[in-house]
């Protein structure tokens, strides 16, 4: 054999090799990273967010805060939610979620719809004292912040409240027909009266009122009902 068919050789059994690590590494490439599960819990790094961001904000929380507390990467909070927006929305909407099924944790048990709202108030007075009430609720402070640079949270806020209100509402009316409720007093005005008390127990928990005084509101609100 010429030196001019061994450099062809050569040449040939050399482009053969590369074309093969080519397809090798393509084939790695589709069948592993695609299909590759993610590496942590997703709802325990949402209650971390959610905890982080009823603290101290959207605007005053960023990615690098989110990396700490959370304990991941940029990249992997990127990959999961998009961007800090979207993790805020997930976390928004498992907060939502978990306040619903504790409210009606707690209502479950009650018979009349004066217990029901006493039960009610006695949960978000808890909610707003000591260490608790320090956290803050992460629906009130995204209604401070971002309902009028958003209006897509702002819808979901909006919606939350008027559930919350129809809910107070329904409670009203139904202590009203069972006689636990004075039946004079007007149902949609003593509604908004008990949420503003609701959110506003929220806000001043933020200063760590104690639970003595979160329960004193309650008993107040409550006399007026008999």
């Amino acid at each position: 054999m010429d030196q001019t068919q061994v450099f062809l050789s050569s040449a040939l059994y050399l482009e053969t090799i590369d074309s093969y690590t080519r397809a090798m590494t393509t084939k790695n490439d589709f069948s592993v990273r695609p299909g590759r599960p993610r590496e942590f819990d997703t709802d325990a790094a949402l209650d971390k967010a959610i905890t982080r961001f009823s603290e101290y904000g959207f605007h005053g929380t960023s990615i690098s805060d989110l990396n700490t507390c959370l304990g991941l990467t940029s990249g992997s909070i990127y990959k999961a939610w998009g961007d800090k927006r979207g993790l805020f929305l997930a976390a928004l909407d498992r907060y939502l979620t978990r306040r619903a099924e504790a409210i009606a944790a707690c209502l479950e048990s009650k018979r009349s719809g004066r217990d029901k709202i006493e039960a009610l108030l006695i949960h978000y007075a808890h909610l707003s004292c000591e260490a608790a009430g320090r956290t803050g609720c992460l629906v009130v402070e995204t209604a401070v912040e971002l309902s009028r640079a958003d209006s897509e949270i702002a819808g979901l806020i909006g919606a939350q409240q008027d559930r919350r209100e129809a809910q107070l509402r329904r409670l009203i009316e139904e202590g009203q027909s069972d006689g636990s409720v004075r039946e004079e007093l007007d149902a949609p005005n003593l509604a908004k009266l008990l949420l503003v008390l609701q959110q506003g127990m929220r806000v001043v928990g933020k200063t760590g009122s104690d639970t003595e005084q979160m329960l004193a509101m309650v008993s107040e609100l409550m006399g007026l009902l008999e």
